[in-house]
């Protein structure tokens, strides 16, 4: 069982890689299906001048910039531009000798692979770079490995996604010519539910949606997941013959699923009523098959999932215009109609769903039990002190829809109860929290919250939306405010630690430089001299900068933030919990050589 779990983790963290290279990039894509929906030949106002930008657009700027993004993931900006360089030359290669292949799959090969290697590269060499040479080779070096994996990406990378590209995009072909296209659907719809979607729809049906849409205008792939019509159907399904607390939140999940395009929301109802896996898979069918049958696509992925973007992304004179709106349309009330009879049928036949309330806690012992078997097991909550609790954190798999939903739920409560701790929201690839951070997931994803975070408090939902643990939170934080100080009573306030009294490099594991993006030249100065200090006493820790707003990655009390005095408190706002050395200068502050005296007096 372990084993299993143990894969599953692994499709989830290769989903979530995959997801936070094209996520990201998505506004380039919706940017360039509305640039062909509008200016080419067959467009709503045909120019040609305006036209000449979807070309380049396609096949440079989306794979480079999935590059970058792919690199930056594994190695920041560094990382980024070695990846980058890589995906620019395969791009050009194809440009070259591939037919203009958008290289979509081998920007994510070549960023992540290439940062990979500039990582591994000053892992290596950077602990024998002599002092003062540091900017030199740093930048020769990302130069030379940029340059070695550029002529392996022209000459391995490109014909190899090509030739990949043209045998699956042949094998789509044949599967939509024969109105085989479907059967995905019976993989796609559990996948959804179960988080492990992103592997087949970044790393596949993007990318070879794309390529089909440059070819014929629009594309089926877009629609395999995005199709809101069979949670639409379940949605309703418990809105008419459900119970209890699923009867009612099921008419605000539907405004939030069908409109707002957060498909996350039906999961927990599917989960509830296993059985209800194969009204969604009827559904996914049904709504292609007819999708299949009209000649329906998307100009462009259609991100959210909402019936609003899927409208805009279908709306193109090349892709057919109203004909092809009322395809799509069709193709989602059909979804949207199965799924609803499949539903309707299963819980009107289901004797058990006496109460909704008694369903939950069934769930939660569940839960439990199957935590146990697979050594998954959280602290006890009773036995936890929720008195250093500062922040609370939820974490779904893209760090927007669900978790954006729970963490306003939850906000409110925690300001009606009038808590000082902050509420927010995070992809999970990003978690990083403490002992004084509570972080709430979806059950499915606890494994990883486990692996991630294992000294913050964690609590997993079955519903982001409606969950008894929320008020069993507020219950916890407060009792523990009711024990604290009142604001009548003094309380101490100190300043921010001197380096001689309270910066203890031995329990520091990082250090980051916190800047606002404009100042990067100085903060890359700052990195540089104090790695050289760091060398020359031969302290070993990584040091990385971020801007302001990706501080909250980095609150925790083992990271030491280095900051400019104008711009700690911008920077405690975001992330209070971490130590900060204040500078007046990051290149030339004494600051640094007291910071390791201090570390060789203890």
């Amino acid at each position: 069982m372990k084993e299993k779990t143990s894969l599953k983790v692994r499709v989830q963290k290769l989903g979530t890689a995959l997801s936070n290279m094209v996520m990201p990039n998505i506004p380039i894509l919706i940017a360039w299906g509305v640039l062909t929906m509008f200016f080419i030949p067959d467009g709503f106002t045909p120019n040609s001048t305006f036209a000449a930008m979807v070309g380049p657009m396609l096949v440079f700027l989306i794979p480079v910039m999935i590059g970058y993004t792919g690199g930056k993931n594994i190695y920041d900006h560094r990382g980024g531009v070695v990846g980058a360089i890589a995906t620019a030359t395969t791009t050009m290669g194809g440009l070259n000798e591939n037919g203009n292949v958008p290289m979509i799959l081998g920007a994510m090969i070549l960023g992540p692979l290439g940062a990979w290697l500039i990582k591994k590269f000053d892992q290596v060499v950077q602990p024998h770079i002599k002092a003062g040479l540091e900017m030199l080779i740093n930048n020769f070096s990302a130069g030379l490995v940029g340059f070695g994996i550029s002529l392996f990406a022209v000459k391995v990378v490109g014909p190899l996604v090509a030739a990949l590209t043209d045998i699956m995009g042949q094998g789509v072909d044949f599967l939509v010519s024969n109105h085989l296209i479907p059967l995905a659907n019976v993989f796609i719809e559990p996948a959804k539910i179960l988080f492990l979607n992103n592997a087949i729809n970044q790393g596949i049906l993007t990318p070879l949606g794309i390529q089909q849409a440059s070819e014929q205008g629009k594309s089926l792939l877009f629609l395999l997941e995005a199709n809101p019509g069979p949670g639409l159907g379940i949605l309703i399904a418990f809105w008419l013959f459900g119970k209890g607390s699923a009867k009612a939140t099921a008419p605000g999940a539907i405004i939030i699923q069908f409109i707002g395009g957060i498909h996350e929301i039906y999961f927990p109802y599917v989960m509830m009523k296993p059985a209800l896996f194969f009204a969604v898979i009827a559904g996914g069918v049904s709504g292609t098959l007819t999708n299949n049958f009209l000649g329906a696509g998307l100009q462009a992925p259609a991100s959210p999932g909402s019936i609003i973007a899927i409208t805009g992304m279908a709306s193109g004179k090349a892709a057919g215009g109203l004909g092809n709106i009322l395809s799509v349309w069709a193709g989602i009330l059909v979804a949207a109609g199965v799924s609803f009879l499949v539903a309707s049928f299963i819980l009107k036949r289901d004797k058990s769903m006496v109460d909704d309330s008694a369903l939950e806690e069934a769930q939660a012992n569940v839960s439990e039990a199957k935590a146990v078997a697979k050594g998954q097991v959280a602290p006890s909550h009773e036995a936890v002190d929720f008195s250093a609790v500062k922040h609370v954190i939820f974490a779904c798999d893209a760090g927007m829809g669900s978790s954006a939903m729970g963490a306003s739920i939850l906000r409110n409560k925690v300001n009606k109860a009038g808590l000082p701790q902050d509420v927010t929201n995070i992809a999970i690839a990003n978690l990083k929290a403490g002992p004084d951070t509570i972080v709430v997931t979806q059950e499915e994803l606890a494994a990883r919250a486990g692996t991630m975070s294992p000294d913050a408090i964690r609590y997993s939902v079955s519903n982001f939306l409606n969950s008894p643990k929320y008020d069993e939170i507020i219950s916890r934080l407060s009792q523990t405010q009711a024990s604290e100080p009142s604001e009548s009573e003094p309380v101490t306030l100190t300043n921010s630690p001197t380096v001689e009294e309270e910066i203890d490099l031995n329990q520091i594991d990082e250090v980051v430089f916190a800047h606002d993006g404009e100042h990067i030249g100085s903060v890359t100065m700052g990195k540089e001299t104090l790695g050289a200090i760091f060398k020359m006493n031969g302290i070993q820790l990584p040091i990385s900068d971020v801007e302001f707003l990706g501080l909250a990655a980095f609150n925790a009390a083992n990271i030491m933030i280095v900051t400019t005095e104008e711009f700690t408190h911008r920077a405690k706002r975001v992330a209070p919990n971490a130590q900060y050395l204040e500078v007046e200068s990051l290149i030339t502050t004494p600051r640094y050589d007291q910071l390791v005296a201090r570390l060789n007096k203890l």
